[in-house]
């Protein structure tokens, strides 16, 4: 199919993981990574490949972080490992809280560190609660929050990840503005966000609940296991109005697009709107499980022993995450450029495809924050499903690796360091899948 070979070792892996390990999810590929530096990554056979999925928007900074978050981890190991910080005090932890915290809107200075966005968003889902002492809380069609208890109530993506598990009370869903895919059938951005914001104000507080009893909106500000999908501007400024004029907190789930995915640290940025709460957790430890929920100061505090954890503010990943994120503050400028240029040159690349590709059908996206849509038809909007898997195998085999989301869309979401050279030959190899596809779906 292409250059990469897969060998005995990897078979093996493969092997020896179906008998042991409960299943869980998996790219449509062989891939078994070993090492890795910047936007390249080679895999157990040796075989080199351009990393264009941050390994799940971990990898912002690089593959295996980079040389300064490895420095900091090795010096912390030699210290000590777990503080325990729940029970005990630890400098480092209010040290990197005081410096995220820094980066936040002005009026936020409470943090709570958890082990992963799950937790993060629980957290989140349990403070709403106490601050506001009402016990519901809405979500959207499409939301990803977390696979756990709470936030699994909230995660609308796809059935067989609440199949079995439920039931969820206490969740309210609503309508995500999608201009490409929605239930109005209607194209215009602020025509759509209207008809979202009204099904929020005349259908679920007018007729569904009571605005006293919803505790929280929980939003991603682009939503991304459904698809990476762009709201329009006006729908968040719309929602946010709604939540403050019915004490509703807004909580923003920044987990896959914060960090400086779309070139500022928060994605909600793009919009002008602030939230009450953000989740952070993914590329914030560069590579080591770390959430973060943050809270802002006139919420106040949570009672002693009403949340707490083990690992949270893990002094292994407090050390990468410092690392980082003054990685993140000495080079802002430097890491906006490179956003803004990779990001404008993938989408002018992918706006070449749709011109010349009848499977393509959408592309979206802002900064390193991209989605490809592929269709079996454009009018009917069918997700070509079997188009998206042939896609992401034949990058794989050309030495690409690329990740989907949602039924049919190839998420493109590089390390925000990649280079031109790799961005170049990263778009050449996706091209050729692309166009690979949508011949076989002409046949």
């Amino acid at each position: 199919m292409g250059k990469i070979n897969i060998g005995r070792r990897t078979n093996s892996i493969l092997s020896r993981d179906r008998k042991v390990m409960l299943t869980t999810t998996r790219a449509p590929y062989p891939f078994v990574p070993d090492h890795g530096e910047g936007d390249i990554v080679y895999d157990v056979e040796g075989n080199r490949f351009i990393d264009f999925s941050s390994f799940v928007s971990v990898y912002n900074l690089g593959v295996g972080g980079n040389a300064a978050i490895r420095r900091s981890m090795t010096g912390q190991i030699k210290k000590l490992t777990h503080n325990a910080f729940t029970d005990y005090y630890s400098e480092r932890p209010v040290r990197f809280a005081e410096k995220l915290v820094s980066m936040m809107p002005r009026g936020f200075g409470r943090v709570f560190f958890s082990n992963s966005g799950t937790e993060a968003n629980e957290a989140a889902l349990k403070f709403s609660r106490v601050f506001t002492e009402r016990q519901y809380v809405m979500s959207f069609y499409g939301a990803f929050h977390g696979r756990t208890g709470g936030v699994l109530g909230m995660t609308s993506s796809k059935p067989v990840q609440k199949e079995h598990f439920g039931p969820f009370p206490n969740v309210i869903h609503a309508i995500y503005p999608d201009t490409y895919r929605n239930p109005f059938n209607i194209d215009d951005a602020d025509e759509l966000s209207d008809a979202c914001i009204e099904h929020i104000e005349k259908d679920i507080l007018g007729k569904g609940y009571s605005q006293k009893e919803i505790s929280a909106i929980f939003i991603e500000p682009m939503q991304g296991e459904s698809g990476y999908v762009i709201p329009p501007k006006r729908f968040m400024k719309e929602l946010s109005r709604v939540a403050t004029e019915n004490g509703i907190l807004l909580v923003a789930d920044e987990i896959q697009t914060g960090y400086m995915r779309t070139g500022k640290f928060l994605a909600l940025d793009n919009f002008n709107v602030q939230a009450d709460i953000y989740t952070l957790a993914k590329s914030l430890g560069g590579g080591t499980p770390i959430g973060a929920t943050i809270t802002r100061t006139s919420l106040g505090d949570i009672p002693a022993g009403s949340h707490a954890n083990t690992f949270g503010g893990n002094l292994l990943a407090i050390a990468a995450a410092e690392a980082s994120l003054d990685y993140v503050k000495r080079n802002m400028r430097s890491l906006q450029r490179n956003i803004k240029e990779r990001g404008a040159y993938i989408m002018k690349r992918l706006g070449e495809m749709k011109d010349k590709y009848e499977i393509v059908g959408d592309c979206r996206g802002i900064g390193l924050f991209i989605g490809m849509e592929l269709v079996k038809d454009r009018k009917t909007k069918e997700p070509a499903v079997e188009g998206l898997e042939d896609v992401l195998k034949e990058c794989f085999y050309n030495g690409l690796i690329i990740l989907p989301a949602g039924k049919s869309v190839v998420r493109i979401i590089p390390p925000l360091t990649v280079s031109q050279k790799s961005v170049e030959s990263g778009m050449d190899i996706l091209e050729e899948a692309v166009k690979k596809a949508d011949a076989k779906s002409k046949n």
